[in-house]
C-alpha cells in the first residue's frame, strides 16, 4: 500500500503540476506580461510547485527531513539522473551563459544552504528571506541582462485561454497538487517505519525521483523529437529554484530543523559534489559539450550514491 499511495501522490503532483503551469502561463499571457517574464519567473515557480507543496507539507507535519531530503535528493537526480540520460541519449551544446551565471549562482546557492544547516542544523525565517531573497536578485539579473539566452520551450501554450478555463486549471491544479501531497508523504513515512528507514533515506531516495519526473520525462521526449527543449540551464536552474524559492518559502513559513544529521554529513556533500563536477565535464575533454561519455560518468556516480544510502 505504501507504494501505492507514492505512485498515486506523484501521479497526482505531476498532472497538478502541469494543469497549474498552464493556467500560469494563460494568466500571464491573458495580462500580456512579456514572455521573458514568463519563462524565468511563471514556468519557473510552476515547474517546483511539487517539490514546494511536498517540502511546505512535510515541514508543517513535522517531517522536516523529508522536506530537506526531497530537495538534496531533486538537486541530485537532476545532475546524476536527468542529465545523465539526457547526454546519453544525445549530446548537448552548453551555452556560455552556464559558466557565466547559471553554475556560480548554484554553487552559491548550494554554499548558502550549507552554510545555513552546518552552523546549527537549522534553516529559520531569517535565513528563508536571505535565500528567496538572492533568488529575487537573480532572476532581476537575468531579466536585465540575459534576455537574449531565455528560450520559449513552450510556444504550443502561447494561444489566449477563456478565463472560465484558466478557473479550471487552478482548481484541478491546486486539488492534485495537494492530494499528490498527502497521498505521497502519507506513503513515504509508512514505507519509512515499515522498512526501518529514516525520512531522509525515504526522501533523497524515493521522493526525490519523484519529484524529477516531469524533468526526466521532458528531456527524453525532446530528445526522441529531436528538439533542443531540454538544456543544462534548465535543469541548473532548476536546482537554484529547488534550494532558494522551496527551502526558502518552506523556511519562511516554518522554521526546519533537521533531525537525521546523515543529510548534513553525507547527501548534501554528494550534492555538492555533482553541481561542482559539471564544471570540469563542461570543459573537458571538449569545451561546451556534453556527451554520452559524460553521461555515463554521471549516471555510474549517481547509482553509487543510491546504493550507499540505502545500504
Amino acid at each position: 500500500m505504501e507504494f501505492f499511495y507514492i505512485i498515486l501522490g506523484l501521479i497526482f503532483l505531476i498532472a497538478g503540476g502541469n494543469w497549474l503551469l498552464k493556467a500560469a502561463v494563460g494568466l500571464s499571457l491573458k495580462l500580456k506580461i512579456p514572455k521573458i517574464v514568463i519563462g524565468m519567473t511563471v514556468v519557473s515557480f510552476a515547474t517546483s510547485l511539487p517539490e514546494l507543496i511536498v517540502s511546505v507539507k512535510s515541514a508543517l507535519d513535522g517531517f522536516p527531513d523529508l522536506a530537506l531530503g526531497n530537495v538534496v535528493g531533486s538537486n541530485i537526480a537532476n545532475l546524476g539522473l536527468v542529465l545523465g540520460i539526457t547526454i546519453v541519449l544525445s549530446k548537448i551544446d552548453v551555452q556560455k551563459s552556464f559558466y557565466k551565471t547559471d553554475w556560480p549562482v548554484m554553487m552559491i546557492a548550494s554554499g548558502l544552504l550549507f552554510y545555513f544547516l552546518y552552523d546549527d542544523a537549522m534553516i529559520d525565517f531569517y535565513e528563508g528571506v536571505i535565500m528567496f531573497s538572492f533568488l529575487i536578485i537573480f532572476l532581476i539579473y537575468l531579466l536585465r541582462f540575459q534576455k537574449n539566452a531565455v528560450v520559449d520551450v513552450m510556444p504550443e501554450d502561447d494561444k489566449i485561454v477563456p478565463l472560465y478555463k484558466l478557473a479550471f486549471f487552478f482548481t484541478i491544479g491546486g486539488i492534485g497538487l495537494w492530494t499528490g501531497s498527502e497521498l505521497l508523504i502519507k506513503g513515504a513515512v509508512d514505507l519509512a517505519t515499515e522498512f526501518g528507514v529514516s525520512e531522509r533515506v525515504i526522501g533523497v531516495t524515493v521522493v526525490s525521483v519523484g519529484t524529477s519526473i516531469p524533468e526526466l520525462v521532458a528531456s527524453i521526449i525532446a530528445v526522441l523529437k529531436k528538439e533542443k527543449a531540454i538544456s543544462l540551464g534548465n535543469l541548473i536552474g532548476s536546482n537554484i529554484f529547488n534550494i532558494l524559492a522551496v527551502l526558502g518559502i518552506t523556511a519562511m513559513i516554518t522554521p526546519i530543523q533537521l533531525k537525521d544529521l546523515e543529510l548534513l554529513n553525507y547527501d548534501i556533500y554528494w550534492m555538492l559534489g555533482f553541481s561542482f563536477l559539471i564544471l570540469p565535464l563542461v570543459f573537458f575533454p571538449r569545451k561546451l559539450r556534453l556527451d554520452w561519455k559524460d553521461g555515463f560518468i554521471l549516471l555510474v556516480l549517481y547509482a553509487i550514491f543510491i546504493f550507499t544510502t540505502i545500504s
